[in-house]
This record gives C-alpha cells, structure tokens and sequence, in this order.
C-alpha cells in the first residue's frame, strides 16, 4: 500500500506560480513513475504531467508544455509539480497517482491516488 498526500495548492492570480507537493507514505515508490492528473467541475480527470521512476523520463499534456515542471526527489519520497504562467483554465482539483502499468496519459492506469489539492486561478 501506498499513501499520498499532495499539498501547495491555493488561489493565485492569473501569471502566478504555485508549486504542488506529493509526499508518499507506506511502501516506498521510488520505483514507481507517478503522475498528476487534475479534474476541473463537471469535466473528465486529464493527464498533467508524469515522471519515470529514474526521472530521466518525463511525460507533459501539450497545455501546459513549457509552463509546468515535473521533478522528484525519491530520498524523500515526494514528487513536485512546478506550475508558472497560470491560467483561469488550469483551474482544478490536482491529484497525484502511482503509475501501475499501461498507458502513461491513462488513469485507469493508476493505482494508488492522493486526495487532490484545490488550485484556483482568477482572471
């Protein structure tokens, strides 16, 4: 079993910068590539952004290509989500998740998920 826990998000204006946080509790998932999905109201979850176990692989949606940085730093068994340049439309609920085989952009791909953190971004 795996535990997690995103945090960092908030309200920010449009042109900010929030950086999100997944902690891991549990079993270790150093070996595991972990993604971040975000469902805004009345929409389907998206795939974000994923990482690969070894960070040496890294996935982006084409919307936020260029504004959204994905790192890890497994000795501590967090996984960040650097996001600049905001958008009214980035406006979601972020989840983080453990990749369990499959299709990477997938979420029914993913096993284990955290509870989401609120990012919010005014006009």
């Amino acid at each position: 079993q795996v535990q997690l826990v995103e945090s960092g998000g908030g309200l920010v204006q449009a042109g900010g910068s929030l950086r999100l946080s997944c902690t891991a509790s549990g079993r270790t998932f150093s070996t595991y590539d972990v993604g971040w999905f975000r469902q805004a109201p009345g929409k389907e979850r998206e795939f974000v952004v994923a990482i690969g176990w070894s960070r040496t692989r890294t996935y982006y949606a084409d919307s936020v290509k260029g504004r959204f940085t994905i790192s890890r730093d497994n000795a501590k068994n967090t996984v960040y989500l650097q996001m600049n340049s905001l958008k009214p439309e980035d406006t979601a609920v972020y989840y983080c998740a453990v990749h369990s085989g499959g299709s990477i952009y997938s979420p029914t791909d993913y096993d284990y998920w955290g509870q989401g953190t609120q990012v919010t971004v005014s006009s």
